[in-house]
């Protein structure tokens, strides 16, 4: 059985790996034919450097990871069918509705900022932006805001693979090509309300946290919609671009470490660490 989880998860991740590099060829393609310069190769090379790392990083962490999810799931409240329609959809609203706190986190905590900062530090939004993720991720606890979804009954690999999804939708919003959508702004996350999270507009900052769904976003008022006025700008507000992977992976990190060590007091080292992200 373990056996066949893991071809099966791999089979997938192969599956899963073509359709992601066939979709960057087709938006580079497209690109060039409207003559956009959507693409920088460095800073594309560089995600693709960091996408590398990440990838090694969390194949060695796995075993780790599943334990306190394992330890979740044999303490679970409820019993039920993970693959009935009922659970797929609590599952869905479930992990959608904590990845929305998880994320929101990340920009407002700066311990969390020090892994998320990475996916926010290209300049160029496309494809290639989207799999440039932070190494340190189980660090920051990232995990921590969906045991709670094991707790109640959903069984581990479930939830990775509803993640799974909600990872390889937002490959796809990741683009500058892609129209407005229409009635499915109202609802869904789309290139359009992602374009906005990733800009460094004043505006735009800290503003559309949905995975999949916008929904959250307009209930507990961080959505914003594109300014009218001004063109998007991308990349980290202050920042110096950096092609450098183990750089753009650890920088953050770095200048954190080094203010608590140049704060005065307790108090003040404990808001180098947990409060806001430096502007």
């Amino acid at each position: 059985m373990e056996f066949s989880a893991f071809f099966i998860d791999r089979q997938f991740r192969l599956v899963m790996l073509a359709t992601a590099l066939g979709f960057m060829a087709l938006e580079y393609g497209l690109g060039r034919l409207t003559h956009r310069q959507t693409h920088d190769w460095r800073e594309s090379a560089a995600s693709f450097g960091v996408a590398l790392g990440q990838n090694l990083i969390r194949a060695l962490e796995a075993g780790i990871i599943a334990m306190p999810f394992a330890f979740a799931y044999q303490h679970r409240l409820l019993d039920f069918s993970a693959t009935s329609p009922p659970a797929l959809l609590g599952l869905f609203f479930g992990s959608e509705f904590l990845y929305y706190w998880q994320h929101r986190a990340s920009h407002r905590i700066r311990w969390m900022w020090a892994t998320h900062r990475v996916h926010h530090s290209p300049t160029r939004l496309n494809l290639t932006a989207a799999i440039r993720l932070g190494w340190t991720g189980n660090i920051s606890g990232n995990f921590l805001f969906f045991l709670p979804l094991a707790w109640i009954g959903f069984h581990p690999f479930a939830i990775l693979a509803m993640l799974a999804v909600n990872l390889f939708y937002q490959l796809l919003i990741h683009t500058e090509l892609a129209p407005r959508l229409g009635p499915l702004e109202l609802l869904m996350n789309t290139p359009t309300h992602h374009r906005v999270h990733h800009a460094s507009n004043e505006t735009c900052l800290d503003k559309n946290f949905g995975g999949m769904l916008i929904i959250f976003d307009r209930l507990f008022g961080t959505f914003a919609a594109a300014p009218e006025q001004e063109p998007l700008r991308y990349g980290l507000v202050g920042g110096t671009p950096s092609y450098n992977p183990v750089r753009i992976a650890f920088g953050e990190w770095t200048a954190m470490l080094r203010d608590v060590l140049n704060a005065k007091g307790a108090g003040a080292k404990l808001q180098a660490l947990f409060g806001p992200p430096r502007a």
